[in-house]
């Protein structure tokens, strides 16, 4: 096995976007860093369930949906 390709793997502390932290094992940073996180599973529409809103650039949702309106519907 080659030597020296691998990254640094080590302990580094993340805090969520409410205060709280814990210590995991990344390739981030240094030993030791602190990953701040701007989103976090606590507060991300995606695992909170959360509204999403579409944006309708150049008239792509509403072509879907004139396209497979009826597919949706059941």
């Amino acid at each position: 096995m080659k030597s020296d390709i691998h990254p640094d793997y080590h302990f580094i502390k993340v805090v969520m976007t409410d205060g709280s932290e814990y210590t995991t094992r990344s390739t981030y940073g240094k030993e030791g860093d602190t990953l701040q996180l701007d989103i976090d599973p606590r507060t991300h529409p995606a695992w909170t369930g959360g509204t999403q809103q579409l944006m309708d650039r150049g008239g792509r949702v509403s072509r879907f949906k004139s396209k497979f309106g009826a597919l949706l519907k059941g």
